[in-house]
This record gives C-alpha cells, sequence and structure tokens, in this order.
C-alpha cells in the first residue's frame, strides 16, 4: 500500500512538473514569437547556460509573466537567446523584453 501512494505521489508531481514547463514554454512561445519546439529548446538552453534546473526556470518565467520580475541570469540567457530569433521586419515588437506592471523592463 505504501508503495502505491509512492508511486502515485511521484506521478502527481511529474503531472505537476509537465504542467509548469508545458506553460513555460508558451510564455517563451508568445514573448518570442515561436513555435513550441522552438520554446522548449529556449526553456532548455535556459537551464543549461545558467546551470538552473529546468523546472526551477519554468516556474520563474511563469512567476516572470505574472509579476515582471526575473532572476538576471536567466533574463539575460532569455534575451540571448531570444536575439537569433528576432525579425524585425515582420515582427517589430519580437525584440523586446517582457515589462514589468509599471512600464520598466523586468531585471
Amino acid at each position: 500500500m505504501a508503495d502505491l501512494q509512492e508511486e502515485n505521489a511521484q506521478l502527481q508531481q511529474t503531472i505537476h512538473s509537465h504542467a509548469v514547463i508545458d506553460q513555460a514554454i508558451g510564455v517563451i512561445v508568445a514573448v518570442g514569437k515561436l513555435t513550441p519546439d522552438q520554446g522548449w529548446d529556449i526553456l532548455r538552453a535556459l537551464s543549461q547556460n545558467t546551470n538552473t534546473k529546468l523546472r526551477h526556470v519554468a516556474e520563474q518565467l511563469i512567476d516572470w509573466a505574472r509579476t515582471g520580475g526575473l532572476d538576471q541570469d536567466i533574463h539575460a540567457e532569455l534575451d540571448r537567446q531570444l536575439a537569433p530569433h528576432a525579425d524585425r521586419s515582420r515582427h517589430p515588437h519580437s525584440g523586446e523584453t517582457m515589462k514589468g506592471r509599471d512600464g520598466r523592463r523586468s531585471s
């Protein structure tokens, strides 16, 4: 019985983690006007290049979308990852970073 409860708890955690990662990919897709596959690649790169667990990066991106605050290292890496995808001729705002509620760039 204890094994089943532990397995159930692990499955619930996996489902929650997957949802957080999917939401973070959505944030990247919206900000960068990218495909979901590109969003996934950028999320992985953010994790690897900042030496931060993928789930933690995903949680921070979701919080950033809601609050406008993002860790400086992750924000700088996100800008670096999005830069090659910016197509200012078709999407004049694709190179912009998300701004906070006060209109200033989040850090």
